[in-house]
Parts: structure tokens; C-alpha cells; sequence
């Protein structure tokens, strides 16, 4: 079995203290005890202990990430709708499970706005992110996706866009918070009334009536 590097083991460490203390309330000896390291290390290998905190909070954002794909494409031969559907309904019904984790990286955010350092670490994480969903959405849609006008990544921003709004909305009132199926049905509501005003040759200017 490979060894752990002490690079890898402080990483899992800032991972553990933020399920179990919040980006906050972390320190950098909370860190190396639970690493079972020097605090000196902290500088070493990360610079600071934001610049680890926020590692970890990515690390941990982007297998979440991978761990929805998974599941999204877990069922063959479905629609790229319904697969969309499929990807917000697990995704709404994992918030529970990873609201340590998400909790802190909401609150990281607006650290990142104090730091060009930080805030260039995070923009990187958000552009993987991207990249990671394009590709599930060029997945869905086909590899001619673009010849035809849609983009992959640009549709991939706007699926990252509505996760982070229900992420926010989920962490300050999950009881009102639409649930998965919720969502999935009333969206898929929504979207046979919009193709048939289409039809009856209304146009979707985004003016009031």
C-alpha cells in the first residue's frame, strides 16, 4: 500500500476539520493535530492555511461534482431533459449529506474577495468546474452540440449558476427549499407550457405583457 505524503495528509485533515468545525472556526493547529504534523508544515507545503483550507474545500467541490456526473449518467438511453432533471435531483438530494463542505465553501467565497491569490485559486476551480460539466452536458447533447449553436460550457455555467442558487437558498431555509422531484416536476410543467406558446407562434421577448 502506498504511503501517504504529508502533503496529502494535511489535505485530508483540512477536510475533516471542516465537515466537523466549519471554515471559520478552523485553525492551523487544529489542522496539524488532526494531521498529526508540525505546524510549520502548513507553510511548507501550502503557503498559508487558506490557501490549504481552500484546497481542501475544492478537492472535496470537485469529487462532489464527478460523484453527481456519476449518478447522472447511471440510467442509459434517457433524454437529455430528463438526464438535466436527473442531475438536479441528485444534486438537491446530496445537499444534506455534504452541507459541512458546502457551508464552507459558500463562506470561503467572500474570503476570496479579500485575496487575489485566493480569488485566482477559486476562478481556476470554477473554470474546471465548468469544463467538467461541459462535458457532461456535450455528453448528453452529442458531440455535434456546437454545430448547432449550443455550447457546452456556456449551458455547463448556467447549470453551475442554478446549483449555487439553490445551494444558498437550501443552507438558509432547506424547508422551503424545493425538493428534487419538486423541481424536476414543475420545471418539466413549465417547460410543456413554454414549447406550446411556442408553437401558437408566441415569441419570448422578456418584455411584461
Amino acid at each position: 500500500m502506498p504511503q501517504v505524503s504529508h502533503r496529502e495528509q494535511l489535505l485530508q485533515a483540512a477536510i475533516e476539520c471542516l465537515q466537523t468545525k466549519g471554515y471559520a472556526r478552523t485553525t492551523a493547529r487544529d489542522i496539524a493535530a488532526a494531521a498529526d504534523a508540525n505546524l510549520a508544515s502548513i507553510g511548507y507545503h501550502f503557503g498559508s492555511k487558506e490557501a490549504l483550507l481552500y484546497e481542501a474545500i475544492i478537492h472535496s467541490t470537485e469529487a462532489w461534482t464527478r460523484r453527481i456526473g456519476e449518478l447522472t449518467f447511471s440510467e442509459a438511453d434517457l433524454s437529455p431533459l430528463a438526464r438535466m432533471a436527473m442531475s438536479w435531483q441528485v444534486m438537491l438530494d446530496s445537499f444534506a449529506e455534504q452541507k459541512p463542505l458546502l457551508l464552507a465553501f459558500v463562506e470561503s467565497l467572500a474570503q476570496a474577495g479579500h485575496s487575489d491569490e485566493l480569488r485566482a485559486q477559486m476562478a481556476d476551480h470554477y473554470q474546471r468546474i465548468r469544463d467538467t460539466v461541459g462535458e457532461m452536458v456535450r455528453a448528453s447533447l452529442g458531440r455535434d452540440a456546437e454545430s448547432h449553436g449550443a455550447d457546452p460550457n456556456v449551458i455547463g455555467s448556467f447549470l453551475i449558476a442554478v446549483c449555487d442558487g439553490l445551494l444558498v437558498q437550501w443552507l438558509l431555509d432547506p424547508e422551503r427549499t424545493p425538493s428534487g422531484e419538486e423541481l424536476v416536476s414543475s420545471l418539466a410543467a413549465g417547460l410543456s407550457l413554454a414549447g406550446e406558446a411556442s408553437e401558437d407562434g408566441e415569441e419570448l421577448t422578456g418584455a411584461a405583457p
